[in-house]
């Protein structure tokens, strides 16, 4: 298989096009080793690139630990860099299908913009153990700590977790039990927030089958939303991420897309037997 190493905000991905959909099962069931970084490639997850009969193309990620992902927002712009680089689309603009829909990508400069989609807020669809709309202040129970979360849906599910300080503790220990807390039916993936201004967050991010990334695209943009929910910063902001900043933007009402900017970068290429 040949396969390009990409990083959007130092989350990485193995990109390739030369797995058909049919031969999916094969990489996920080697996602561990092609994904670990003493023994494999390196990575936070497998993109793999097909063809699309409602896109232009058709996006499939795996994560880390063999599972499948609806979305990734890191990951959704380094294909959009790999199939430019490729040759594989000379528009400006490209639609992907994913598991969360058909996305809209637009090169800007060296940064990739892509219309992520209103987000989800309804408790059944994102999906949590609750109705309503939205899921906000919401407590829940790790071992010793209660916390109050926000959930959001960015065609994967969130938790967002507002915090003083992001400890390896409360990423590490707290964010891997809150992942798969009963309340999260297929699981969640937990960001834990530091408000820095009115324009401005931090955020750490333990990914649900991954563990901590540098960066997570769909969690930055889970949690932009989650701050104009709880009222706690403005419409544009820029998210810092352990990897690099993405820019979020979303104008707050159900309807409206949230749209997220940031790079997307070739690493290395190469071959490996599968």
């Amino acid at each position: 298989m040949h396969f390009v190493k990409m990083e959007g905000c130092a989350n990485d991905f193995i990109v390739t096009r030369d797995i058909p959909e049919s031969k999916i099962r094969t990489i996920t069931s080697k996602a561990r080793y092609l994904c670990d970084r003493r023994l494999g490639i390196g990575a936070d997850g497998i993109i793999a690139l097909l063809p699309s009969e409602s896109a232009d193309m058709k996006m499939r990620i795996i994560n880390a630990d063999g599972s499948e992902a609806e979305m990734c927002g890191n990951g959704i712009r380094c294909l959009a860099v790999f199939a430019r680089t490729n040759q594989l689309c000379t528009k400006s603009s490209l639609q992907i299908e994913t598991g969360a829909g058909i996305i809209s990508t637009e090169f800007a400069n060296d940064n990739v913009k892509v219309n992520m989609g209103a987000p989800i807020l309804e408790g059944e669809k994102i999906p949590v153990g609750k109705a309503g709309n939205p899921i906000v202040g919401e407590t829940l129970i790790a071992e010793d700590r209660e916390f109050e979360i926000t959930a959001v849906s960015m065609g994967n599910p969130h938790a967002v977790i507002y915090a003083g300080q992001l400890t390896d503790t409360l990423v590490h220990h707290y964010g891997k039990i809150l992942e798969s807390h009963p309340f999260f039916p297929n699981k969640t993936n937990v960001e834990f927030i530091r408000i820095m201004g009115n324009d401005e967050i931090r955020m750490r991010v333990f990914e649900r089958g991954v563990g901590e990334t540098m960066a997570c695209g769909t969690g930055a943009c889970a949690s932009v939303v989650a701050g104009i929910l709880n009222r706690k910063h403005g419409n544009d902001v820029m998210v810092h991420l352990q990897g690099g900043d993405l820019r979020v933007q979303w104008d707050g009402t159900e309807q409206g897309p949230v749209f997220m900017t940031g790079p997307a970068r070739w690493v290395f290429e190469g071959t490996v037997e599968i």
